[in-house]
C-alpha cells in the first residue's frame, strides 16, 4: 500500500474531517482514505460543460433531418440618417469654467 503527506491543510478542513470522521465512526485517516477511494472510483456523472458549438451542432442536427433552412439574406442599404441636435443639448456645457488647482498637503 502506498502513502501519501498533505502538506499545508487548512485547520478548518482537518477539523472538519475529523467530526465527520467521527460521525461515521472511523478514525481520520480511515475517513480520509474513504473519501479519497470513493472520489477517485466514481464513474463520470457530470458531463463536460457545454459551449456555442454544442448548442450549434444540436440545431444542426434537427433541421438537416428536414432537409435544412434556406435563409433570405436581406440586400444592405445605407445607414439611416440620424436625427442630432446639437444646438438643443442640455448636457453641454456653453462656457468653460476654469478647475481649481489642489495643492498636496506636506
Amino acid at each position: 500500500m502506498a502513502s501519501i503527506t498533505v502538506r499545508k491543510l487548512d485547520d478548518n478542513v482537518k477539523k472538519g474531517l475529523r467530526r465527520r470522521a467521527a460521525e461515521h465512526g472511523h478514525s481520520l485517516e480511515a475517513e480520509v482514505r474513504e473519501i479519497l477511494s470513493h472520489s477517485v472510483n466514481l464513474p463520470a456523472q457530470t458531463p463536460p460543460p457545454k459551449t456555442g458549438l454544442d448548442l450549434f451542432r444540436g440545431i444542426r442536427e434537427v433541421v438537416e433531418k428536414y432537409g435544412g433552412v434556406e435563409l433570405e439574406i436581406p440586400p444592405r442599404t445605407p445607414m439611416r440618417e440620424l436625427p442630432f441636435q446639437e444646438e438643443q443639448a442640455p448636457f453641454r456645457r456653453t462656457e468653460v469654467k476654469p478647475r481649481k488647482l489642489r495643492r498636496r498637503k506636506k
